[in-house]
């Protein structure tokens, strides 16, 4: 009578779910070592920080101030000032993102009354509903996807140029073999057409 073989314990699929847990549990634990790190001025630390989250700050800002070209680049640039001085000690990657977005809308709040602007900012009150695991700041990202894939290729190549690769409008005009001013000319005109559809979003009229 022949024993039938058994599959090596090692063998087996790891389950998705525990697969997952896991790789959570090290995004986890690498943001805490991150936020420490640059808690005590590690400089790589701090330029690590930035490469993960300054494209995502720069998306959220975007939204926030409905592509308003001002503020962003300032409004980011003291998110990283912030967290340089005072992050200290996180739970978790997401706490590390929600810290940075608190500090994100406090930021452009204080902004729009140094400047005694109009109230632009976006409020909690014009998101749209949705599921209680959804952070509002998520729903403004996801807004921007929607908003930015109403434009044409090249209107959006050159908003992630400026923005996102922080290309000036001298690089770009050179990418595009054209002038600095037809850039700035075509950043505005794009600049304008997002606003109008980031609004539409933002108030439910799409």
């Amino acid at each position: 009578m022949t024993s039938m073989a058994l599959p090596l314990r090692s063998s087996l699929p790891v389950p998705m779910a525990d697969a997952s847990e896991r790789s959570r549990a090290l995004a986890d634990e690498e943001a805490c070592q991150l936020a420490s790190a640059v808690a005590l001025g590690d400089e790589a630390a701090f330029r690590e920080l930035y490469d993960r989250y300054h494209a995502r700050l720069v998306r959220l800002v975007i939204m926030l101030s409905r592509g308003d070209q001002a503020v962003v680049h300032e409004v980011v640039q003291s998110v990283m000032l912030t967290a340089a001085q005072k992050l200290r000690r996180i739970a978790s990657e997401n706490h590390l993102w929600h810290w940075l977005a608190r500090v994100a809308h406090q930021q452009l709040a204080r902004l729009w009354r140094d400047r005694q602007r109009g109230p632009t900012l976006v409020s909690l009150a014009e998101l749209p509903e949705c599921a209680d695991a959804v952070e509002p700041d998520d729903v403004l990202e996801e807004g921007l996807d929607a908003a930015l894939a109403t434009l044409e290729q090249d209107e959006r190549e050159t908003l992630e140029w400026f923005y996102f690769d922080g290309l000036s409008q001298k690089e770009i005009a050179e990418r595009l073999s054209t002038s600095p001013k037809a850039v700035s000319s075509r950043l505005e005109r794009t600049r304008a057409k997002l606003r109008l559809v980031l609004a539409r979003i933002l108030t439910h009229e799409t």
